[in-house]
């Protein structure tokens, strides 16, 4: 699962990337090209599992990340930056939402909420523009032969059309299996998950103002949406020690920093759920779509889990926890053994027993 970072010019997303990814990106010449990384998910869950079981080897999931060319007209113009976000599962838009008058606007003045109307604008144009040239492929054809399947198709085509002008993204549009099947190419951009993450400056990071503003929009569009000071995080991020980092947080009233928020919201937007497998030799998270079945989920860990899958055992991290230990869980009746019906839930732990 990729998500792609977006924004327009000097809103913070190579900061906010370097953040969340730890990668140091350098200047580069020539074409804008996407840059990829990877973040690790921070879940407080994780890290209760690797202090209860002190385990010799610990391994966070991880979320890949795809910094993409920024949305300058000249970018948008060529359309290599669409091509770059069809690649991709859900996107982050950064918006710039600080003052500073050392750095340029493209628009010449800080308006977040615009900002965001205008972005959602493009990505909306290049879906109703490729709905637009399908639809005019489709006529032309259906002009020559009658061809059943195409005017379904056409008819689908024309629905979506009007759904997009009234600015509204396809991700809002309910398909059907058979429908789904029909547009399964097509390089909607709009279908996909949007999270819109707000730059801000240190002296609004208490601020929730600017949320509750865009909280309708968010609503009518099925949007999520935080708030950051990616130069503040990125400070934070310098630091040597965990507890420098943690009484800096404290200081400045952050209660979760960019990562675990970010991170959070990206595996909510993705439809995804964390599972565990411990023991004292490795504590380890993994990501599997939300109602998946025990061996989809064992799949996840490895293929021969799945395919020679017999059953899981599986306990809740919240029983775990509330019991403080695998003995006295047993000995209260909290684990189970699963079979091939079973659908993980968030916060599993599970044990996979397979024969191949």
């Amino acid at each position: 699962m990729k998500i792609g970072i977006i924004g327009l010019p000097q809103a913070g997303k190579k900061t906010l990337f370097q953040v969340l990814t730890g990668n140091e990106i350098q200047e580069r010449s020539g074409s804008p090209k996407a840059l990829p990384g990877s973040a690790d998910i921070q879940d407080p869950r994780f890290d209760k599992l690797v202090a209860m079981y002190k385990p010799a080897k610990q391994a966070r999931a991880r979320i890949d990340l795809m910094l993409l060319p920024k949305m300058e007209k000249e970018n948008i113009a060529k359309g290599n930056i669409f091509s770059d976000i069809v690649d991709v599962d859900g996107l982050c838009l950064v918006v710039r939402a600080f003052e500073d008058d050392g750095i340029y606007h493209p628009e010449g003045s800080v308006n977040p909420l615009r900002d965001v109307e205008m972005v959602y604008s493009e990505l909306i144009m290049h879906d109703q523009i490729f709905v637009e040239k399908r639809i005019e492929r489709l006529e032309k054809s259906i002009k020559k032969i009658k061809d059943e399947k195409q005017e379904k198709e056409l008819t689908l085509m024309k629905r979506l059309q009007e759904h997009l002008e009234n600015e509204l993204p396809l991700r809002l549009f309910v398909l059907t299996e058979e429908e789904q099947t029909l547009t399964l190419s097509y390089p909607f951009i709009t279908q996909k998950e949007l999270i819109i993450a707000f730059n801000v400056a240190e002296d609004m990071l208490g601020d929730t103002t600017l949320l509750a503003k865009a909280a309708p929009f968010c609503k009518k569009q099925k949007v999520e949406a935080m708030q950051v000071c990616a130069q503040v995080e990125s400070e934070i991020a310098l630091l040597d020690s965990e507890e420098e980092k943690r009484e800096f947080l404290e200081d400045l009233g952050i209660d979760t920093p960019a990562l675990g928020i970010m991170t959070g919201l990206c595996i909510k937007a993705l439809g995804l759920i964390s599972f565990f497998t411990v023991g004292t030799d490795e504590v380890k998270q993994w990501l599997v779509k939300k109602d998946s079945l025990a061996p989809v989920a064992a799949g996840v860990i490895h293929s021969d889990l799945q395919r020679g899958f017999i059953r899981a055992e599986q306990m809740s991290y919240n029983d775990l926890i509330d019991h403080g230990g695998e003995i006295e869980l047993q000995k209260a009746g909290k684990t189970y053994l699963q079979g091939k019906d079973y659908i993980v839930s968030d916060g599993d732990i599970l044990n996979i027993r397979f024969k191949v």
